[in-house]
Protein backbone atom coordinates (compact mmCIF):
# COMPACT_ATOMS: atom_id res chain seq x y z
CA UNK A 1 0.00 0.00 0.00
CA UNK A 2 1.26 3.47 -0.89
CA UNK A 3 0.76 6.09 1.83
CA UNK A 4 -0.06 9.60 0.62
CA UNK A 5 0.45 12.79 2.61
CA UNK A 6 -1.93 15.63 1.83
CA UNK A 7 -1.45 19.16 3.13
CA UNK A 8 -4.81 20.30 4.52
CA UNK A 9 -3.74 23.91 4.85
CA UNK A 10 -3.74 24.30 1.05
CA UNK A 11 -6.55 25.88 -0.97
CA UNK A 12 -7.77 22.51 -2.24
CA UNK A 13 -8.31 21.15 1.28
CA UNK A 14 -12.06 20.70 0.73
CA UNK A 15 -11.36 18.07 -1.93
CA UNK A 16 -8.88 16.37 0.40
CA UNK A 17 -11.40 16.23 3.25
CA UNK A 18 -14.02 14.72 0.93
CA UNK A 19 -11.54 12.06 -0.19
CA UNK A 20 -10.56 11.34 3.42
CA UNK A 21 -14.20 11.07 4.51
CA UNK A 22 -14.93 8.63 1.73
CA UNK A 23 -11.99 6.45 2.80
CA UNK A 24 -13.33 6.37 6.37
CA UNK A 25 -16.82 5.38 5.21
CA UNK A 26 -15.27 2.58 3.12
CA UNK A 27 -13.63 1.16 6.23
CA UNK A 28 -10.11 2.48 5.60
CA UNK A 29 -7.70 4.30 7.92
CA UNK A 30 -6.76 7.99 7.79
CA UNK A 31 -4.26 9.78 10.05
CA UNK A 32 -5.22 13.34 10.98
CA UNK A 33 -3.98 16.15 13.22
CA UNK A 34 -5.66 17.30 16.42
CA UNK A 35 -4.56 19.94 18.93
CA UNK A 36 -2.99 17.19 21.07
CA UNK A 37 -1.29 14.59 18.82
CA UNK A 38 -1.97 13.02 15.42
CA UNK A 39 -4.72 10.40 15.46
CA UNK A 40 -5.18 7.22 13.42
CA UNK A 41 -8.84 7.26 12.43
CA UNK A 42 -11.41 4.67 11.37
CA UNK A 43 -15.21 4.50 11.40
CA UNK A 44 -16.08 4.12 15.09
CA UNK A 45 -19.30 2.29 14.18
CA UNK A 46 -17.49 -0.37 12.14
CA UNK A 47 -15.85 -3.07 14.24
CA UNK A 48 -13.84 -4.39 11.27
CA UNK A 49 -12.47 -0.92 10.56
CA UNK A 50 -11.51 -0.53 14.22
CA UNK A 51 -9.68 -3.86 13.99
CA UNK A 52 -7.50 -2.34 11.25
CA UNK A 53 -6.34 0.30 13.73
CA UNK A 54 -5.19 -2.38 16.18
CA UNK A 55 -3.39 -4.23 13.37
CA UNK A 56 -1.64 -1.14 11.99
CA UNK A 57 -0.44 -0.05 15.42
CA UNK A 58 0.27 -3.50 16.85
CA UNK A 59 -2.03 -2.40 19.68
CA UNK A 60 -3.42 -4.79 22.34
CA UNK A 61 -7.09 -5.47 21.58
CA UNK A 62 -8.24 -4.64 25.13
CA UNK A 63 -6.89 -1.09 24.88
CA UNK A 64 -9.99 1.02 24.08
CA UNK A 65 -10.21 3.63 21.33
CA UNK A 66 -11.60 7.18 21.55
CA UNK A 67 -14.52 8.17 19.32
CA UNK A 68 -14.05 11.67 17.87
CA UNK A 69 -17.05 13.85 17.01
CA UNK A 70 -17.50 17.32 15.50
CA UNK A 71 -20.62 18.49 17.40
CA UNK A 72 -22.81 17.65 20.39
CA UNK A 73 -25.55 16.19 18.17
CA UNK A 74 -23.17 13.33 17.35
CA UNK A 75 -22.76 12.36 21.01
CA UNK A 76 -26.30 11.27 21.89
CA UNK A 77 -26.50 8.24 19.53
CA UNK A 78 -23.23 6.85 20.95
CA UNK A 79 -24.19 6.77 24.64
CA UNK A 80 -27.01 5.55 26.87
CA UNK A 81 -27.19 8.81 28.77
CA UNK A 82 -25.35 12.08 29.18
CA UNK A 83 -24.91 12.91 32.89
CA UNK A 84 -25.51 16.53 33.87
CA UNK A 85 -21.86 16.93 34.90
CA UNK A 86 -20.78 15.72 31.46
CA UNK A 87 -22.97 18.37 29.86
CA UNK A 88 -21.33 21.00 32.07
CA UNK A 89 -17.84 19.85 31.13
CA UNK A 90 -18.73 19.69 27.45
CA UNK A 91 -20.08 23.22 27.58
CA UNK A 92 -16.83 24.44 29.15
CA UNK A 93 -14.16 22.33 27.45
CA UNK A 94 -15.53 21.09 24.09
CA UNK A 95 -14.14 21.42 21.56
CA UNK A 96 -10.90 20.81 23.39
CA UNK A 97 -8.42 18.29 24.86
CA UNK A 98 -10.93 16.50 27.09
CA UNK A 99 -12.18 12.93 26.61
CA UNK A 100 -15.19 11.70 28.59
CA UNK A 101 -16.23 8.11 29.19
CA UNK A 102 -19.93 7.14 29.02
CA UNK A 103 -21.99 3.95 29.00
CA UNK A 104 -22.07 2.99 25.34
CA UNK A 105 -25.19 2.53 23.23
CA UNK A 106 -25.84 -0.56 21.10
CA UNK A 107 -24.66 1.46 18.10
CA UNK A 108 -21.03 1.32 19.20
CA UNK A 109 -19.34 -2.05 18.53
CA UNK A 110 -17.18 -3.74 21.14
CA UNK A 111 -14.35 -3.64 18.62
CA UNK A 112 -14.13 0.09 19.23
CA UNK A 113 -14.39 -0.07 23.03
CA UNK A 114 -11.89 -2.86 23.67
CA UNK A 115 -14.73 -5.14 24.79
CA UNK A 116 -16.06 -2.67 27.36
CA UNK A 117 -19.62 -1.46 27.90
CA UNK A 118 -18.30 2.10 27.99
CA UNK A 119 -17.16 4.40 25.19
CA UNK A 120 -14.66 7.27 25.31
CA UNK A 121 -15.64 10.36 23.32
CA UNK A 122 -14.01 13.69 22.56
CA UNK A 123 -14.47 16.73 20.32
CA UNK A 124 -11.05 18.02 19.20
CA UNK A 125 -10.26 21.71 19.04
CA UNK A 126 -8.45 21.75 15.71
CA UNK A 127 -10.01 23.26 12.57
CA UNK A 128 -8.58 20.59 10.29
CA UNK A 129 -9.74 17.77 12.56
CA UNK A 130 -13.26 19.21 12.77
CA UNK A 131 -13.51 19.63 8.99
CA UNK A 132 -12.29 16.07 8.52
CA UNK A 133 -14.83 14.73 11.02
CA UNK A 134 -17.68 16.62 9.35
CA UNK A 135 -16.65 15.15 5.99
CA UNK A 136 -16.76 11.62 7.43
CA UNK A 137 -20.45 11.79 8.50
CA UNK A 138 -19.66 9.13 11.13
CA UNK A 139 -17.82 9.28 14.47
CA UNK A 140 -14.14 8.46 14.03
CA UNK A 141 -12.33 6.12 16.43
CA UNK A 142 -8.73 7.25 16.80
CA UNK A 143 -5.80 6.47 19.07
CA UNK A 144 -2.47 8.19 18.44
CA UNK A 145 -1.08 7.44 14.97
CA UNK A 146 2.10 5.65 16.06
CA UNK A 147 3.31 2.10 16.47
CA UNK A 148 2.01 0.93 19.84
CA UNK A 149 4.45 1.77 22.62
CA UNK A 150 6.41 4.40 20.68
CA UNK A 151 6.27 8.15 21.35
CA UNK A 152 3.08 9.68 19.97
CA UNK A 153 3.37 11.66 16.71
CA UNK A 154 3.21 15.45 16.75
CA UNK A 155 3.95 15.93 13.03
CA UNK A 156 2.85 14.19 9.84
CA UNK A 157 6.44 13.00 9.32
CA UNK A 158 6.30 11.22 12.68
CA UNK A 159 3.19 9.41 11.45
CA UNK A 160 4.91 8.47 8.20
CA UNK A 161 7.83 6.95 10.13
CA UNK A 162 5.47 4.47 11.79
CA UNK A 163 2.60 4.07 9.31
CA UNK A 164 4.21 4.24 5.87
CA UNK A 165 2.76 1.45 3.75
CA UNK A 166 0.14 0.57 6.39
CA UNK A 167 -2.47 3.26 5.72
CA UNK A 168 -3.60 5.05 2.55
CA UNK A 169 -3.66 8.67 3.73
CA UNK A 170 -2.09 11.11 6.19
CA UNK A 171 -3.61 14.58 6.54
CA UNK A 172 -0.78 17.02 7.21
CA UNK A 173 -1.83 19.97 9.38
CA UNK A 174 1.67 20.88 10.55
CA UNK A 175 3.03 20.47 14.08
CA UNK A 176 0.34 20.09 16.75
CA UNK A 177 -0.09 22.68 19.48
CA UNK A 178 -0.37 20.91 22.86
CA UNK A 179 1.77 17.83 22.22
CA UNK A 180 0.34 15.37 24.77
CA UNK A 181 -2.89 13.39 24.64
CA UNK A 182 -6.22 14.60 26.02
CA UNK A 183 -7.31 14.37 29.64
CA UNK A 184 -9.63 11.37 30.10
CA UNK A 185 -12.41 11.54 32.70
CA UNK A 186 -14.71 8.63 33.58
CA UNK A 187 -18.21 10.11 33.79
CA UNK A 188 -19.72 6.76 34.84
CA UNK A 189 -18.02 7.18 38.23
CA UNK A 190 -19.12 9.46 41.07
CA UNK A 191 -17.28 11.65 41.59
CA UNK A 192 -15.92 11.73 38.02
CA UNK A 193 -12.48 10.14 37.86
CA UNK A 194 -9.41 11.15 35.89
CA UNK A 195 -8.00 8.09 34.12
CA UNK A 196 -5.34 9.96 32.15
CA UNK A 197 -4.02 13.45 32.96
CA UNK A 198 -3.65 16.05 30.24
CA UNK A 199 -3.88 19.75 29.47
CA UNK A 200 -7.25 19.99 31.23
CA UNK A 201 -6.21 19.64 34.87
CA UNK A 202 -8.01 18.36 37.96
CA UNK A 203 -8.27 21.93 39.23
CA UNK A 204 -9.88 23.10 35.98
CA UNK A 205 -12.41 20.27 36.11
CA UNK A 206 -13.28 20.90 39.74
CA UNK A 207 -14.03 24.54 39.00
CA UNK A 208 -16.92 23.28 36.86
CA UNK A 209 -18.29 20.14 38.55
CA UNK A 210 -16.86 20.07 42.07
CA UNK A 211 -14.94 17.06 43.39
CA UNK A 212 -12.99 14.97 40.89
CA UNK A 213 -11.10 11.77 41.81
CA UNK A 214 -7.84 10.50 40.30
CA UNK A 215 -7.24 6.86 39.39
CA UNK A 216 -4.24 5.23 41.10
CA UNK A 217 -2.72 4.47 37.68
CA UNK A 218 -2.28 8.20 37.07
CA UNK A 219 -0.02 8.70 40.08
CA UNK A 220 1.74 5.31 40.10
CA UNK A 221 5.52 5.49 40.28
CA UNK A 222 6.23 1.77 39.95
CA UNK A 223 4.85 -1.31 38.23
CA UNK A 224 3.81 -2.76 41.59
CA UNK A 225 1.48 0.21 42.14
CA UNK A 226 -0.39 -0.50 38.90
CA UNK A 227 -2.05 -3.67 40.11
CA UNK A 228 -2.26 -4.95 36.53
CA UNK A 229 -2.79 -8.73 36.36
CA UNK A 230 -6.29 -9.23 34.94
CA UNK A 231 -6.93 -5.49 35.13
CA UNK A 232 -8.87 -4.23 32.11
CA UNK A 233 -8.16 -0.58 31.23
CA UNK A 234 -11.15 1.74 30.72
CA UNK A 235 -9.04 4.27 28.83
CA UNK A 236 -6.00 4.30 26.53
CA UNK A 237 -2.59 4.31 28.17
CA UNK A 238 -3.60 2.88 31.55
CA UNK A 239 -2.07 -0.59 31.41
CA UNK A 240 0.73 -0.82 28.87
CA UNK A 241 4.15 0.75 28.43
CA UNK A 242 3.79 3.79 26.22
CA UNK A 243 5.74 6.59 24.56
CA UNK A 244 9.05 4.71 24.82
CA UNK A 245 12.24 5.51 22.89
CA UNK A 246 14.44 2.69 21.65
CA UNK A 247 17.24 3.41 24.12
CA UNK A 248 17.11 2.42 27.79
CA UNK A 249 15.44 5.33 29.58
CA UNK A 250 15.42 6.16 33.28
CA UNK A 251 14.08 9.14 35.22
CA UNK A 252 15.51 10.82 38.32
CA UNK A 253 13.40 12.53 40.98
CA UNK A 254 14.38 14.52 44.06
CA UNK A 255 15.82 17.95 44.81
CA UNK A 256 17.17 19.78 41.77
CA UNK A 257 20.82 19.67 42.86
CA UNK A 258 20.69 15.99 43.79
CA UNK A 259 19.01 15.08 40.49
CA UNK A 260 21.69 16.91 38.50
CA UNK A 261 24.47 15.28 40.54
CA UNK A 262 22.96 11.79 40.21
CA UNK A 263 22.51 12.12 36.44
CA UNK A 264 26.08 13.36 35.96
CA UNK A 265 27.42 10.48 38.06
CA UNK A 266 25.36 7.88 36.13
CA UNK A 267 26.47 9.42 32.85
CA UNK A 268 30.11 8.95 33.83
CA UNK A 269 29.47 5.34 34.88
CA UNK A 270 27.69 4.48 31.61
CA UNK A 271 30.39 6.14 29.52
CA UNK A 272 33.09 4.24 31.43
CA UNK A 273 31.38 1.07 30.19
CA UNK A 274 31.48 2.37 26.63
CA UNK A 275 27.79 3.25 26.44
CA UNK A 276 26.71 6.42 24.67
CA UNK A 277 24.38 8.45 26.85
CA UNK A 278 21.82 11.18 26.35
CA UNK A 279 20.33 13.57 28.88
CA UNK A 280 16.87 15.16 28.94
CA UNK A 281 16.92 18.36 30.97
CA UNK A 282 15.46 21.88 30.84
CA UNK A 283 16.56 25.34 29.74
CA UNK A 284 17.32 26.08 33.37
CA UNK A 285 19.74 23.17 33.83
CA UNK A 286 21.22 22.46 30.40
CA UNK A 287 24.50 24.27 31.15
CA UNK A 288 25.06 21.96 34.14
CA UNK A 289 25.70 18.96 31.89
CA UNK A 290 28.32 18.00 29.34
CA UNK A 291 28.01 15.74 26.33
CA UNK A 292 26.96 15.58 22.71
CA UNK A 293 23.38 14.53 23.40
CA UNK A 294 22.24 16.91 26.12
CA UNK A 295 18.76 18.07 25.12
CA UNK A 296 16.53 20.66 26.75
CA UNK A 297 12.88 19.64 26.60
CA UNK A 298 11.69 23.17 27.44
CA UNK A 299 11.43 25.58 30.36
CA UNK A 300 10.13 24.77 33.83
CA UNK A 301 8.74 28.31 33.87
CA UNK A 302 6.59 27.43 30.86
CA UNK A 303 5.38 23.84 31.21
CA UNK A 304 3.52 24.13 27.90
CA UNK A 305 6.89 24.09 26.12
CA UNK A 306 7.83 20.82 27.83
CA UNK A 307 4.54 19.19 26.81
CA UNK A 308 4.88 20.42 23.23
CA UNK A 309 8.43 19.08 22.85
CA UNK A 310 8.16 15.84 24.85
CA UNK A 311 7.44 13.32 22.10
CA UNK A 312 9.62 14.94 19.45
CA UNK A 313 12.60 14.86 21.85
CA UNK A 314 12.05 11.15 22.55
CA UNK A 315 11.72 10.43 18.83
CA UNK A 316 14.84 12.44 17.99
CA UNK A 317 16.87 10.20 20.29
CA UNK A 318 15.84 7.25 18.12
CA UNK A 319 17.79 8.85 15.25
CA UNK A 320 21.02 8.85 17.28
CA UNK A 321 23.36 6.13 18.54
CA UNK A 322 22.46 6.83 22.17
CA UNK A 323 22.05 3.65 24.23
CA UNK A 324 21.01 5.13 27.59
CA UNK A 325 18.85 8.22 28.26
CA UNK A 326 18.85 9.91 31.67
CA UNK A 327 16.02 12.33 32.39
CA UNK A 328 15.07 14.91 35.00
CA UNK A 329 11.62 14.62 36.56
CA UNK A 330 8.90 17.24 36.13
CA UNK A 331 6.60 16.84 39.09
CA UNK A 332 4.22 19.66 39.76
CA UNK A 333 0.60 20.61 39.84
CA UNK A 334 -1.51 20.90 36.74
CA UNK A 335 0.29 20.09 33.51
CA UNK A 336 3.35 18.77 35.36
CA UNK A 337 1.37 15.69 36.40
CA UNK A 338 0.49 14.93 32.78
CA UNK A 339 4.08 15.39 31.64
CA UNK A 340 5.48 13.12 34.33
CA UNK A 341 2.77 10.52 33.67
CA UNK A 342 4.03 10.21 30.09
CA UNK A 343 7.71 10.18 31.00
CA UNK A 344 7.36 7.52 33.70
CA UNK A 345 5.56 5.27 31.21
CA UNK A 346 8.21 6.01 28.58
CA UNK A 347 10.86 4.93 31.07
CA UNK A 348 8.98 1.74 31.90
CA UNK A 349 8.62 2.98 35.51
CA UNK A 350 12.41 3.18 35.97
CA UNK A 351 12.29 6.04 38.44
CA UNK A 352 15.32 6.68 40.67
CA UNK A 353 15.20 8.77 43.83
CA UNK A 354 18.28 10.98 43.64
CA UNK A 355 17.89 12.11 47.26
CA UNK A 356 18.52 8.53 48.37
CA UNK A 357 21.52 8.13 46.07
CA UNK A 358 23.44 11.16 47.30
Amino acid sequence: METEIKNITAQNSKEIFCMAGELIRKGELVAFPTETVYGLGANALDGEAAAKIYAAKGRPSDNPLIAHIADMEALEPLVKQIPSKAKQLAERFWPGPLTMIFEKSELVPYGTTGGLDTVAVRMPNHPGALEFLRACHVPVAAPSANTSGRPSPTTAQHVLQDMNGKIPLILDGGKVGIGIESTIVDMTAEPPMILRPGYITKEMLEEVVGAVAVDKVVVAKSVSELGTGDYQPKAPGMKYRHYAPKAEFMMYEGSRENVIAAIRKRQQEEQAQGKKTGIICTDESKNRYQGVHVVSIGSREQEETIAANLYSVLRDFDDTDVEVILGESFYGDGLGQAIMNRLIKAAGYKLINADEKI
